[in-house]
């Protein structure tokens, strides 16, 4: 995408992805990562790369069993 100069050259030169159709693979595993954290980021990011999925049904729903650190008041 060097050559492009905005994202109308680009979908000219590689196409769109509006037709895209996930599909599960022996490497689409659930995480147990909780929401919002950088474990779960980068899965999420790992998923995009790999097409699979973005949401697996065993992915952790919740925060239940988490612990976080507590900082003192100042």
């Amino acid at each position: 995408m060097i050559d492009c100069r905005n994202v109308f050259e680009a979908i000219l030169k590689y196409g769109h992805d509006e037709d895209f159709r996930p599909a599960e693979s022996n490497n689409f595993t659930p995480t147990n990562a909780a929401a919002g954290s950088v474990e779960k980021i980068e899965v999420l990011r790992k998923r995009v790369e790999r097409g699979v999925p973005l949401w697996h049904a065993e992915d952790r729903f919740d925060y239940s069993g988490l612990t976080g650190a507590i900082r003192p008041r100042e």
